[in-house]
């Protein structure tokens, strides 16, 4: 029943603000406005990841502190997850206004945010061994290494994807759902706190970001996605590492963590920053899509059907095992 209470406090509050902060962003500029890499037809607001990490706060701090297993870590989690949207925020304001925002500072701000959820104690440890049963615990700075790459990877990942209107999203909402089955399947009600709220907050988003989008996500939205959905599974299922747990996260957001493996890799063979986007935007897979003729919204459908079979095949395969 408090998952549901959760869900529907969460999704009220991103639906109300959601009016407020476009009328907001457009008052105060701060919108996507039309390029040539860039089609819609007017400035859309870019005010939608500050409305759902405001009510993915009030969540955290109703539900998720309250969990039966609630402990002082997850208050790492949510002070990463500012630190994340506050440097998205400051990107986005400086796109809004055709400046580029130096890549530095946010890979240093994303960098801190992950070793703070490593400092406390939200980290992969290490995985058993299916052949003898036993844990093998990493060393620690493998453990830190592997951490801070899985973190900073999905930022970068769902980041990648926001590149049509609801895919992001999308993708994120499927991949929390599954995380939302596994974390009450290992009865961990702290990571499934985390989880059904996220659900709700972009499920709330997405109302307004559907095609055709009347908000942006923008890349603090992509950020907060990335950055919770990693938590999440550090909190979850990496803290229970056999080999059925690794590979759950690894299906359930393999189609953002494989785009964006393809894309750094062809930037870097053609010679490129890896950071930086490609004029032709062909490298992405939903730009590919819509090269070889698909219509945006059937790219998007496309992807997301995909997506949820990677995930519903991580559900039946910890069913099965």
């Amino acid at each position: 029943m408090w998952y549901g209470v959760a869900f529907v406090v969460v999704f009220a509050i991103v639906m109300a603000l959601m009016p407020l902060f476009s009328r907001l962003a457009t008052k105060l500029d701060f919108t996507d406005k039309p390029t040539e890499r860039k089609k819609h037809d007017f400035p859309i607001p870019l005010s939608g990841g500050a409305a759902m990490f405001l009510a993915f706060s009030v969540g955290f701090f109703i539900f998720v502190l309250f969990a039966d297993d609630a402990d002082p870590a997850l208050w790492t989690v949510l002070a990463g997850a500012a630190l994340i949207v506050g440097v998205g925020l400051v990107d986005d304001f400086s796109k809004a206004r055709f400046k580029e925002f130096p890549v530095w500072p946010r890979l240093l701000v994303q960098l801190g945010a992950a070793v703070l959820v490593f400092a406390g104690g939200i980290r992969f440890t290490g995985f058993t061994n299916p052949l003898t049963d036993t844990f093998i615990l990493l060393p620690m700075w493998l453990q830190f290494v592997l951490t801070v790459l899985w973190i900073v990877g999905l930022i970068t990942a769902f980041n990648f994807m926001d590149g049509l209107d609801g895919l992001s999203g999308l993708l994120a909402l499927v991949s929390g759902a599954t995380f939302f089955i596994v974390a009450l399947h290992m009865n961990q009600s702290g990571s499934a706190f985390m989880a059904i709220i996220l659900i709700a907050a972009v499920a709330g988003f997405l109302l307004f970001n559907l095609p055709p989008a009347k908000v942006y996500m923008g890349d603090s939205g992509a950020y907060l996605l990335g950055f919770m959905l990693a938590a999440i599974s550090l909190h979850g299922m990496f803290k229970q590492a056999t080999v059925i747990s690794l590979a759950i996260p690894m299906l359930a957001m393999g189609v953002p963590i494989f785009d964006s493996i393809l894309v750094v890799s062809r930037r870097i063979m053609a010679r490129k920053a890896p950071h930086v986007a490609d004029s032709t935007n062909v490298t992405h897979l939903h730009f590919r899509l819509l090269k070889n003729g698909m219509k945006p919204s059937h790219a998007v459908l496309m992807i997301f059907l995909f997506s949820a079979c990677l995930n519903l095949a991580s559900i039946v395969i910890l069913l099965a095992f």
